[in-house]
């Protein structure tokens, strides 16, 4: 859903699935109220195998400003780098901007999940210590 403010910004609400690699280390914060926040630009560019020339042909990159709270920023911040591969979902937000000087849109995502893209290497799960024990009939038997 994209809705216009009287302000001309647009803002969406709309869930959003994005791969890409990371262009910033992760910044880690903590706010004075204790809430933790991280983010880290992304650079999400698609890409296309072309027949005629048997090569991959990169498209246009797209920018993404990613944002995690609470427990997600903290597992993010001990686990993402920059330039690894990563699947990000979210609410994504869309922002028209004008600052006197410049015009521009911004988009940024509210992260629900951010991953490891696993197309392109390998990962080591760690459960966090502090979380709570899983029950036993949430347990999956073969």
């Amino acid at each position: 859903m994209i809705d216009s403010n009287k302000e001309g910004r647009i803002l969406s609400n709309d869930t959003i699935t994005i791969t890409g690699l990371p262009a910033t280390t992760p910044r880690l914060i903590t706010t004075g109220e204790g809430l933790t926040i991280s983010s880290f630009r992304l650079a999400s560019t698609q890409r296309r195998y072309d027949k005629d020339t048997e090569k991959w042909i990169d498209g246009e990159t797209n920018w993404f400003t990613v944002t995690c709270f609470r427990q997600l920023a903290t597992n993010v911040g001990r686990s993402v780098n920059k330039g690894e591969r990563v699947i990000v979902t979210g609410t994504v937000r869309i922002r028209e901007w004008d600052n006197g000087e410049k015009i521009g849109t911004t988009v940024e995502v509210e992260a629900d999940a951010v991953g490891h893209d696993l197309t392109w290497g390998t990962s080591i799960h760690k459960r966090n210590t502090d979380a709570p024990p899983i029950e036993e009939t949430e347990v999956a038997t073969a």
